[in-house]
């Protein structure tokens, strides 16, 4: 029997919709890399939205999450879906429970506790000029992000000078951080592992005048050879994660004032790979998902 793998989407990046992302060309290109790497062992890799039933991925032999990029809005729902498709007795991949560590960003403060270098944080339930003017006394910028959330969305900058609103600056529990002038100097750089193994690097940097490196803002990306120092420390943060070792892991880092590689975001939900930029990344996803089968 012919086996296939389910690649988990959503309506916003599933080709054909009308109320498709402006950056769903990235599920185009990385679902069409993994579909010729899986055809290419005789196994076929169908794209299905994650909202379907349960019951409906009962005939793949594997499930792995791709571009359900919409899940922050439905995350009780999302999370919930993840565990009735292992109770389905499928791989799920990576798994409901590294999922559900990975969906608030508070396992920072985890890899921190490790050993891990990280942005200083404030985490607040409710940000508020009190704690951004906190922060602007000994740094340029700063940042309120979401614990729960992605792709820059929803995101608050303040600089030294800015007049700062009263009353809640976010809607949902936050993150305060410094902002990093090297976002805009050096950029964000990640680094993308299969199965615990180092693939490729990309170095994403905004367009002038945005610190935002997302490509719908405008943000831009190229393939880099790291050096094996910046390797080894976005390796350590793989390592360090409280779980099997995942299939996919981006890591994104960003310098501070030292030179140090500080961790952004371990990113095991639902990451862009850059396929394009790591042509090996497709063949070594395909085997690895193999592997657990």
């Amino acid at each position: 029997m012919k086996r296939s793998v389910a690649f988990l989407a959503c309506e916003t990046t599933l080709p054909g919709m009308p109320n498709r992302r402006s950056d769903a060309y990235e599920f185009d290109r990385q679902f069409g890399v993994l579909r010729e790497a899986f055809a290419s062992h005789g196994v076929t890799l169908e794209a299905k939205d994650w909202t379907e039933a349960p019951s409906q991925f009962a005939t793949f032999d594997a499930v792995v999450i791709g571009t359900p990029w919409n899940y922050q809005d439905h995350q009780s729902q999302f999370l919930a879906q993840l565990e009735a498709i292992e109770a389905e007795g499928l791989p799920l991949l990576n798994p409901a429970d590294l999922v559900a560590w990975n969906v608030r960003k508070t396992y920072l403060r985890e890899l921190a506790d490790a050993g891990t270098p990280t942005i200083p944080t404030l985490w607040v339930d409710v940000p508020t000029a009190a704690h951004v003017e906190a922060l602007l006394s000994e740094h340029e910028g700063v940042v309120i992000k979401r614990q729960v959330g992605a792709g820059a969305a929803g995101q608050r900058i303040f600089r030294r000078g800015d007049v700062v609103p009263e009353g809640p600056l976010l809607d949902r529990a936050a993150m305060v951080q410094p902002f990093m002038p090297s976002i805009q100097t050096e950029g964000e750089l990640s680094f993308i592992f299969i199965d615990g193994a180092f693939s490729h690097a990309i170095l994403k940097t905004a367009r002038d005048g945005d610190y935002r490196i997302q490509s719908m803002f405008g943000g831009r990306e190229k393939a880099i050879t790291p050096p094996e120092g910046d390797i080894v420390a976005a390796r350590s943060v793989v390592d360090r994660v409280p779980f099997a070792t995942p299939l996919y892991a981006r890591i994104d880092m960003v310098r501070d004032g030292e030179g140090q590689l500080c961790l952004m975001e371990a990113e095991m939900i639902e990451p862009y790979l850059y396929p394009l930029e790591g042509p090996t990344m497709a063949g070594m996803y395909a085997e690895a998902v193999l592997r657990r089968l």
